[in-house]
């Protein structure tokens, strides 16, 4: 169902036909349909859902909808969303609210959930802790087939994933996990500990979240266990939390890519004066390293007075540099980030990019000599300085933008920083110098 045939079905005041057709929609199909329309119109739907869809619903909503649905709803509806809220959702929420809307949650939370969540919100902040929940299905070993059946069947409605179950001691120490189909498949006298798998991957509270990742991607995992410093099982990260992280990281990296600060505010929301302090932090500090490019020019000034063609060769040996430096970059920002390149590989990268950029140097360097040679009516000494500048270059540019971000990696700093913006100030600054050297050599100045 559409926007527009919603809005015929509230003027036309067919509530029952609109109800019936929103039970049979996705939740994220109702969610993202209700953040189209005014508060008020959202807000009459949204209390035409039933509980448990309202519920699923609201966890959907964007954060400003959120607040504005905890704003305009009566205690009571506020309190049987906190109660049929999953418990991670619950934290999630309450992380992004501002102190009144907090209080107002809070308020109509149970005592003990309540002393859960501040337990939660001192994790620090993107760690496994974090992210997790607490509602997971947990076994005795002693447990027969049976009895671990029933258990399922009585608490797992309450739980966000009964798929894989774990096992724990009467220490909370977890001991191994058991999937539903080995349950299923398995005899009911069996015992728990006969049919568990005692091999168990799993991550503590203070892991970063982006490590929870790379392990979700490289085990295909649907859930994973978060155990504390003494190995007592804390909770369970599920793949949909771990999905909204990736989502997260990928933009933080790409707007770090793009020299801006991160944020999580969405762009059409986000206020002019949101957006610019998050961009010009990083642009007038490249602002300012560009000083270093207008100084090596003043330097070498005689030479461009000497010979004033070569001024006209620069910005293209800068803008080659640049974007050489960025391809490298790129793909080994990638690597870090899937785990395919390990800081132990910093040899084979710097080997690989000097091969690579040694085949891309001599092959632009080759076009460019006839280039320059033919169609810029300059002496052959000339065109070949520009050329053997911009083999150098490229080769110079692809070794640091591969190896820039392995530094940084190796500094506990997001490898995103070294890509485009700072690696072409970097090597600007080196492709005038090297050319400026190279000039004053063959040609005698």
């Amino acid at each position: 169902m559409d926007e527009r045939k919603l809005e015929e079905l509230i003027q036309e005041k067919k509530y029952v036909t609109l109800k019936r057709e929103l039970e049979e929609m996705n939740v994220v199909d109702i969610a993202e349909l209700l953040e189209e329309l005014d508060v008020h119109t959202a807000l009459l739907i949204f209390r035409m859902l039933s509980k448990d869809l309202a519920v699923d619903v609201f966890a959907h909503f964007s954060v400003e909808q959120q607040r504005n649905v905890i704003g305009m709803v009566t205690d009571k509806e506020l309190k049987n969303i906190v109660e049929e809220l999953f418990f991670d959702d619950m934290v999630d929420i309450i992380e992004e609210m501002p102190a009144n809307v907090v209080k107002k949650i809070l308020l109509h939370a149970k005592e003990e959930e309540r002393n859960l969540i501040n337990e939660f919100l001192r994790y620090p902040p993107d760690s496994a802790g974090s992210i997790m929940t607490i509602e997971y299905v947990d076994l005795k070993k002693g447990m027969t087939v049976k009895d671990a059946l029933d258990h399922i069947k009585e608490t797992g409605l309450d739980k966000e994933t009964v798929y894989t179950c774990y096992v724990t001691d009467k220490n909370r120490k977890l001991e191994g996990i058991v999937s539903l189909r080995k349950l299923v498949i398995s005899d009911e006298e069996e015992t728990i500990e006969d049919i568990m798998d005692r091999d168990v991957i799993y991550v503590h509270t203070h892991d970063d979240q982006e490590t929870v990742a790379g392990i979700f991607k490289r085990y295909g995992f649907l859930a994973l266990p978060v155990v504390d410093k003494e190995d007592r099982l804390t909770g369970i990260i599920t793949v949909d939390d771990i999905i909204d992280v990736i989502d997260q990281e990928t933009t933080e990296d790409f707007q770090r890519m793009a020299a801006m600060s991160p944020t999580e505010e969405k762009y059409l929301d986000a206020s002019v004066f949101s957006l610019a302090k998050h961009r010009i932090i990083w642009l007038l500090v490249l602002m300012i390293s560009a000083t270093f490019t207008g100084g090596i020019i003043r330097k070498f000034e005689d030479i461009l007075q000497t010979v004033v063609v070569l001024t006209a060769f620069i910005p293209m040996l800068m803008d080659t540099g640049g974007n050489s430096g960025s391809q490298s970059s790129t793909l080994i920002i990638r690597g870090l980030a899937l785990g395919e390149i390990d800081l132990k590989d910093a040899g084979k990268v710097i080997w690989k990019e000097f091969r690579i950029s040694t085949v891309v140097g001599i092959a632009l360097a080759i076009v460019n000599f006839f280039r320059i040679y033919l169609f810029d009516d300059v002496g052959a000494l000339v065109a070949f300085t520009v050329s053997a500048t911009l083999f150098v270059t490229v080769v110079i540019s692809k070794v640091i933008g591969g190896i820039l971000p392995m530094i940084a990696k190796k500094l506990n700093i997001d490898p995103a920083i070294m890509a485009g913006p700072l690696i072409t100030t970097i090597v600007d600054a080196l492709s005038l110098i090297v050319y400026f050297s190279i000039a004053s050599s063959l040609l005698n100045i």
